[in-house]
């Protein structure tokens, strides 16, 4: 598939870093680029050889949130079909966050500039974010009379809290860097100018370890919330059972015993 608003490229290191490439429109998500967008995290996900994902946007801008034409669009549809247009989007757009969130590899939100409304929520489906000092964050959607549709209402709240999460998803208010890295939105702060590159650094340091062993404990982790704890052990053992067979374990356990003479 040829991409035109977005851009994807993998490093030799088997980084992949995507970029939301519609920067007149400080990247907003239109139909046409979550469809890229989509195609293009499944083609992450398959490709054994990329080891992380950083994901980013072009210009002054990381995501502005849904594209103003498409909400025109919806708006102006007959009166009887509204309601499961809307339903039809709604799809569409869990499904391109459940993508993003349960990548089996690490991603890190690499934010440029303003990430809002849906560009937030987009921001807390990766794994971790660093930000600039241009980023900014606002769960804007009260003031178009909407909540959160991106994973806000789910993210947020496990990141920062739920008084801190209603707050902002109640207010809409902007969110500049430092207080995000306070409240714990931003995981870390660097320059404009070594932002992608620390990015990047992160994700390969991050993508190291072994494949499998990332994939099965980024899943369990990711349902630890919701989970009793005894069903997290029981996944987990069944996750190590299969890491047990894996090319990863059998490889490091043998250049460690031929590193040690077979002594711990």
């Amino acid at each position: 598939m040829d991409y035109s608003l977005i851009q994807l490229q993998v490093s030799e290191g088997g980084i992949a870093t995507l970029t939301l490439n519609r920067p007149d429109k400080r990247n907003a998500m239109s139909d046409e680029m979550r469809g890229e967008f989509i195609h293009a995290l499944e083609r992450v996900s398959a490709d054994k050889a990329i080891r992380a994902l950083v994901l980013t946007g072009a210009g002054k801008g990381f995501c502005a949130g849904g594209d103003i034409a498409g909400m025109e669009r919806r708006l102006n549809a007959p009166a009887g079909e509204v309601g499961f247009n809307g339903w039809h989007r709604q799809q569409r757009v869990h499904h391109t966050q459940a993508l993003l969130h349960t990548l089996p590899k690490p991603v890190i939100a690499a934010v440029n500039g303003a990430a809002s409304g849906l560009g937030a929520d987009t921001a807390l489906a990766c794994d971790f974010i660093i930000a600039s000092e241009w980023a900014s964050f606002t769960w804007s959607y009260i003031h178009r009379g909407i909540i959160p549709d991106g994973g806000g209402m789910y993210f947020l709240p496990r990141r920062i809290g739920l008084p801190k999460a209603k707050d902002l998803i109640f207010t809409g208010r902007k969110v500049e860097v430092d207080e995000a890295l306070a409240l714990g939105i931003v995981d870390r702060k660097t320059g404009a100018d070594r932002l992608l590159a620390d990015a990047q650094a992160w994700a390969a340091e991050l993508g190291r370890g072994s494949a499998t062993a990332l994939a099965l404990g980024k899943t369990i982790l990711n349902q630890s919330f919701e989970l009793p704890a005894q069903q997290v052990f029981a996944q987990g053992s069944q996750a190590q059972g299969i890491c047990y067979t894996s090319a990863e374990h059998r490889e490091s356990v043998m250049a460690f015993l031929a590193r040690s003479g077979g002594r711990q």
